[in-house]
């Protein structure tokens, strides 16, 4: 099997901590955890990031409209946190420009400017631009939007590639020594005085036990039910699960930067840059009701997200556009107010009554995922007998982000990523157009795992999808856990957007035929 998936028979039959969940929370837990010397293993009924950690609206910001809300607290904590992971993680995340045109019915231009100076003061700036006003009539911004706005304002955050953000930390914390199972299943938990009998079971139906001094639930919108299903016991808060959708369509803007779009609701969409060629628009939220697993974007959606955009683009959009949608949904702590206004912070919850302890992560965003990993562990710290300090993660590249160590010094993340992709396309002059950019942006350095003995193109064997190479396809299945085409096409990479439906059933063979080279006899 690949490292990736370890047979059974060398799978741990103990261990300190269990995570049960593979999106951003339970991967941010496990790196942490395992950077201190934690035994950890992670479980994960789908694939890492398969739901609500793929479907954001995949912005590293500190959030604007939570102001509204009077939640400076949290806006503060995720600003902070959007200079570190940029620093961190620079091959991954880069700013964006937002443009927010000013609807005078909606919302003052004083309330507008006075919340743009807290998102400007509230945490340091080390590299992103302040805000400032502009005429739209005269800035390039205006060319997308309709003649009747005039005045705008914009300010700067962070874009990331969600899905590969959970992949990464995942990642290092499998090198830091976690195991990581994805296609598992917890079916069960049975406290003890002093550890958890855990059940595991893998697609196959397998089932083993595994026996844990500690279980965080960082299961998402699936924490309530383990609360209750797995584990037997009555949770004493509970979920509200918000359903957010996202349309893809043609790019309505030849440049950069994005839109922020005040709704007629009172709420905020986003019409953002995407993979070159498209716009991102998004998002909703809507109570979700059934398994979170099956979120759709349902017609209503689509339709509202169409509508409120057009009263800004210049150039409409229709739902018969739409080349490809997507939904998550989000767990948020159930307060009582109205989806839009439900807090998104997290709370972490210790129970330990009748015996071992379990930690129960409830809502978050994936800005402020590393910091809710470091109060995990500084929860957990006494327990495990590990010290909680020092905070290691902020100062430690996720895998691929050391750009620095192959350009040189730099004065920012962004000059670094720059200087990286120049010395692919550099040291390798003879790859296709394309590939260094892609690969810069979702790998940085790991692509010099297998560029480093490549000399010409055929040494990064066949191409096995338009810009998917075999060289490629066996770094993702042997260190980021890659089964099927979804998985590559989609999550760790977004080729399906660019391919014809063929490719997937191309990567789908050449799966199935590494996986029968592999169990053939001999």
């Amino acid at each position: 099997m690949p490292p990736a998936a370890p047979s059974r028979s060398i799978l741990p039959a103990e261990t300190d901590v269990l995570v049960v969940g593979g999106g951003i929370n339970g991967c941010g837990i496990a790196r942490d955890l395992s950077g201190r010397g934690v035994r950890v293993l992670l479980c994960e009924q789908h694939d890492l990031a398969a739901h609500t950690s793929s479907a954001s609206t995949k912005l590293i910001h500190g959030g604007l409209r939570y102001l509204e809300y009077g939640e400076l607290g949290l806006v503060r904590k995720a600003l902070v946190e959007r200079e570190v992971l940029l620093n961190m993680a620079p091959h991954l995340i880069e700013p964006l420009r937002f443009v927010m045109p000013h609807d005078p019915s909606m919302r003052p231009a004083w309330m507008i400017r006075l919340g743009l100076w807290l998102y400007d003061h509230l945490a340091r700036r080390r590299w992103l631009p302040a805000t400032e006003a502009l005429d739209l009539h005269h800035d390039p911004a205006g060319a997308v939007l309709q003649p009747q706005w005039r005045r705008a304002f914009a300010y700067a955050d962070g874009w990331v590639d969600d899905a590969r953000l959970v992949v990464l930390n995942a990642l290092d914390a499998a090198r830091r020594g976690a195991t990581i199972l994805t296609r598992t299943r917890c079916t069960a938990l049975q406290r003890g005085p002093h550890d958890w009998q855990a059940t595991l079971a893998d697609e196959a139906g397998h089932t083993w036990t595994v026996r844990a001094r500690v279980v965080v639930n960082a299961a998402g919108p699936w924490a309530e039910q383990l609360l209750r299903n797995q584990a037997g016991l009555s949770p004493q808060r509970h979920l509200r699960l918000v359903r957010g959708s996202h349309l893809v369509v043609p790019r309505r803007a030849g440049h950069e930067t994005a839109y922020l779009l005040q709704a007629r609701d009172r709420r905020v969409l986003f019409a953002i840059p995407y993979e070159q060629r498209y716009t991102l628009i998004g998002t909703t939220d809507v109570e979700h009701h059934g398994d979170p697993a099956s979120a759709r974007a349902t017609p209503e959606e689509i339709d509202y997200l169409c509508r409120e955009a057009n009263r800004y683009l210049r150039q409409p959009v229709s739902p018969q556009e739409v080349l490809w949608s997507y939904s998550g949904v989000r767990p948020l702590l159930d307060d009582g107010a109205d989806p839009s206004a439900v807090t998104r912070d997290y709370l972490l919850d210790w129970d330990e009554r009748g015996g071992a302890g379990l930690l129960t992560v409830w809502g978050g965003k994936i800005t402020t995922y590393r910091t809710l990993a470091q109060q995990a562990v500084r929860r957990l710290a006494p327990i495990l007998g590990i010290p909680a300090t020092p905070d290691w993660t902020a100062h430690a590249p996720l895998p691929g982000g050391d750009l620095q160590a192959v350009v040189g010094p730099c004065a920012s993340p962004m000059q670094a990523r720059q200087r990286f992709e120049q010395h692919l396309r550099q040291r390798w002059p003879w790859l296709p157009a394309a590939l260094p950019a892609r690969w810069t942006r979702a790998y940085g350095t790991l692509a010099l795992d297998w560029l480093h003995d490549a000399r010409r193109l055929d040494d990064l064997g066949a191409e096995i999808a338009p810009g998917l190479f075999e060289a490629e396809l066996h770094h993702l299945v042997r260190q980021e856990w890659a089964r099927d085409a979804d998985d590559i096409l989609w999550r760790r990479s977004k080729l399906g957007l660019h391919s014809e439906p063929q490719a997937h059933a191309a990567v789908q063979r050449w799966l199935q035929s590494q996986s029968q080279r592999h169990h053939a006899p001999g």
